[in-house]
This record gives structure tokens, C-alpha cells and sequence, in this order.
């Protein structure tokens, strides 16, 4: 069973999903091509707008 904080992924490991470095992940935050949410000074990234921002990249490829 997956809990909400199974959805919610750090910095870094959209950084190792994507193969991308740190200030190219917040270069697509900054962008809104990546949502994310914060609280206090922890950043998480949906798992979900990691999907859609894969899905929408394929599809601009096609």
C-alpha cells in the first residue's frame, strides 16, 4: 500500500530518475514544466507532475 509520502519525491531523486543535475531540476521548477510543493525548507516534487513532465516531454519528441 502506498502512502502519500511514497508520492512525494526529493530533489535528488528526481535528479537520479532523470539523469539531470540539481540546478537543471530547479531550473524546471522555476519553469512550472515541474510542480512542486514546499514546506518549511523541504521542497518535494509530486510523483505525479514527475510522470506529466516525462509524458510531455515524449510527446514534443514525437
Amino acid at each position: 500500500m502506498t502512502t502519500a509520502t511514497d508520492q512525494l519525491l526529493t530533489v535528488p531523486d528526481v535528479m537520479a530518475r532523470l539523469k539531470l543535475g540539481r540546478s537543471k531540476v530547479y531550473d524546471l521548477i522555476r519553469s512550472k514544466r515541474l510542480v512542486s510543493i514546499t514546506e518549511g525548507r523541504a521542497r518535494r516534487i509530486p510523483e505525479i507532475s514527475l510522470q506529466n513532465y516525462i509524458r510531455d516531454r515524449i510527446e514534443e519528441a514525437a
